[in-house]
C-alpha cells in the first residue's frame, strides 16, 4: 500500500459490518494485521481486511471460536499443510459440538414441554412435587462421597 490507499477504521467497520470495538478486538488479538498508518497517525486497512472480518464473523456463525478462526487463518496465510484439510477437520469436530447440543436442546425443550403440560406455577413448590418434569432434585443433590469399608 502507499501513500493514502486503504480504509480508516470506520469505513472498514461499517463495510464489514461489525463495530470499532470489534475491530479493535480482533486487531488486539492478531486476527486482523495491523494497519499501515498515515502522517496523521490513521490506521489504514487494505481492502482484503473487509473479507478477513466477513470471514470471521461468518466462522463464529458457525460455532468457531475466535481460538480457532485464529487458527485456520493462520493455516490458510501460512500453507502450513493443506488449509482445506484443516477447515474440513475443524468443520467435522464443531458438527460433532453442535450435533451434541442439539441433543442438549432437545432434552430441554422436551423438560420445558413436560413442564408446561404439568402446569407448574411455581418454581419451589413444583421443584419438590414429585410429578415434576424437570430434574431439580437430581440436579441439586451434591455428589456423595463413596464410603469404602
Amino acid at each position: 500500500m502507499s501513500g493514502y490507499e486503504g480504509l480508516r477504521s470506520g469505513e472498514l467497520a461499517d463495510a464489514a459490518g461489525v463495530n470499532l470495538q470489534t475491530l479493535r478486538y480482533y486487531e488486539r488479538r492478531g486476527l486482523l494485521a495491523e494497519p499501515e498508518r498515515t502522517l496523521g497517525g490513521h490506521r489504514l486497512y487494505p481492502a482484503e481486511a473487509v473479507t478477513v472480518l466477513r470471514v470471521i464473523k461468518a466462522a463464529q456463525r458457525l460455532g468457531f471460536t475466535l481460538d480457532e478462526v485464529a487458527e485456520l487463518l493462520e493455516t490458510a496465510t501460512h500453507h502450513h499443510g493443506r488449509a482445506d484439510t484443516a477447515l474440513a477437520e475443524r468443520a467435522k469436530l464443531k458438527l460433532i459440538e453442535v450435533n451434541e447440543r442439539i441433543a442438549d436442546l432437545t432434552v430441554i425443550r422436551t423438560a420445558l414441554e413436560q413442564t408446561i403440560e404439568a402446569g407448574c406455577s411455581d418454581l419451589l413448590e413444583c421443584a419438590q412435587a414429585g410429578c415434576c418434569p424437570l430434574p431439580f432434585l437430581q440436579l441439586a443433590r451434591p455428589e456423595q462421597p463413596e464410603i469404602t469399608p
